[in-house]
């Protein structure tokens, strides 16, 4: 896999040379991922993709997704449903009810490709910045933009219900891209929900004391929280705790750690 970002190019560091992103694209249900990124991009449509593949591409975990997300323009949202309909896809409506106001998902053989052009909470509405900030990987031969950091964890920070909790996947992709992700931007975005940000940067600080210098000192106190303690990461504080870690779950699941 190759990484290139012509107009970003700090994030060439930061997105991993990950064989597992390949190899989402392997087997019968990578076989209809290709088909439909194909037949979506000889049409013309332009398309970022989220969820874990760019979770994958970002902090380098590897760990296979259940669907594949592929993020569009509210305008190309029937372009891109047609396109997976002429691909053998159809809607999985009819298996699972979903909020269609957000999403629409497209089911074939046990696969599933999601397309989406509106955040899950109806917050925002997917714009350009979503499909031209993001980097771009080679995969297969293929180039591939990915969501933006700022917009993936944006999103990510409203998902915390009983059921899921997407909280795991920002820590990671704090982690990742701490020192080039746009914070004034994802501040921007969030507005008055940045209290959000505040509740997982405290968990960020706790699992990584020393990882968390690397956030710019403003954003502290932007958020009204205590900077990490310089005189604990000057006495050698670790990048990533583990005792913390495993406090909060034993099994694999914080990139540092593997």
């Amino acid at each position: 896999m190759k990484v290139e970002n012509r107009q970003h190019g700090k994030w060439n560091l930061l997105v991993r040379d990950q064989p597992s992103l390949a190899a989402l694209f392997e087997d019968e249900q990578g076989t209809i991922y290709r088909r439909v990124i194909d037949a979506a991009s000889q049409a013309g449509l332009r398309f970022a993709l989220g969820g874990g593949f760019a979770i994958n591409a970002y902090t380098g975990l590897a760990r296979n997704t259940k669907d594949l997300d592929l993020y569009v323009l509210p305008r190309d949202r029937d372009a891109m449903i047609e396109v997976l309909t002429r691909e053998g896809l159809s809607d999985y409506y009819d298996q699972a009810p979903y909020d269609r106001g957000w999403i629409y998902r497209g089911y074939l053989n046990g696969t599933i490709v999601d397309i989406i052009w509106e955040m899950a909470n109806h917050l925002s509405q997917v714009d350009e910045a979503w499909l031209t900030r993001g980097p771009e990987v080679e995969v297969e031969g293929r180039w591939l933009r990915l969501l933006p950091p700022e917009e993936l964890l944006w999103g990510k920070l409203y998902v915390l219900q009983r059921d899921r909790c997407d909280w795991p996947d920002i820590l990671n992709l704090i982690h990742a891209t701490a020192e080039s992700l746009n914070w004034r931007r994802l501040l921007s975005r969030l507005g008055d929900d940045a209290a959000l940000l505040a509740g997982v940067l405290i968990v960020f600080a706790w699992l990584c004391p020393g990882r968390a210098e690397a956030l710019p000192s403003w954003l502290w106190e932007q958020l009204r929280l205590p900077a990490p303690a310089a005189d604990k990461i000057a006495a050698g504080a670790p990048d990533t705790d583990q005792t913390h870690v495993v406090l909060i779950d034993s099994r694999p699941w914080f990139s540092p750690l593997l």
